[in-house]
């Protein structure tokens, strides 16, 4: 039986969202209400996939670290599918287990573009028409909090005024180096052509 695939990107993301619809209910055949997997992948990482129970899981986990952070409390998240823990301003690690014997956790480190381009794409899931997920009521009260506004210019420059205070320092630091170095070569220009009058006017005498 032919699937239905829905994939929603945000930038350096895409979460790819693959199953049926509900036949039983008369759903439209090109809906998706059951789930048979799903696929989140970021450029340069490997891919996180799983079943709906890791879906509801990993997206949980994403809104309540966000929270964490947006609350100012101290962020971290854990849990059977997966950890997330801050490691500093610009970084969070993501330690996903399988649920498979033998098989060691996957350990990956993303910046704050990457965390909110999830962030992002889940937003757009929770919001399709495409695909029909049964919410938990907590996870709905989760992901409905006004606190939960990562896109907020308030939130926007918490995560983002560390690193552009950095690059603005580095703009000045290379602004000031430039017009030393360039001040530096217009005086040894003057020097060399005041050399070169002289050395003219010493011609011309003798």
């Amino acid at each position: 039986m032919l699937q239905n695939k829905f994939l929603f990107n945000q930038s350096s993301v895409s979460l790819e969202i693959i199953g049926l619809p509900d036949y039983s209910n008369n759903e439209n055949k090109e809906k998706i209400s059951i789930i048979s997997q799903w696929k989140l992948i970021i450029i340069d990482k490997p891919v996180i996939e799983g079943n709906i129970d890791h879906l509801i899981s990993i997206m949980k986990a994403f809104y309540s670290y966000s929270l964490s952070l947006l609350n100012d409390e101290i962020a971290s998240y854990e849990s059977n599918f997966i950890d997330i823990t801050f490691k500093n301003s610009y970084t969070h690690i993501l330690l996903l287990k399988s649920s498979k014997p033998n098989v060691k956790p996957l350990n990956i480190s993303i910046g704050n573009s990457v965390f909110t381009d999830i962030i992002n794409c889940f937003d757009q899931l929770c919001s399709s028409n495409n695909v029909k997920i049964n919410y938990s009521k907590e996870f709905k009260s989760l992901k409905n909090k006004k606190g939960f506004i990562l896109f907020d210019k308030k939130n926007i420059s918490k995560f983002l005024l560390p690193p552009l205070a950095s690059l603005f320092s580095i703009f000045l630091v290379s602004t000031a180096f430039i017009y030393i170095y360039n001040n530096d070569d217009k005086s040894s220009l003057l020097n060399t052509k005041s050399k070169l009058i002289s050395f003219k006017s010493i011609n011309k005498i003798v």
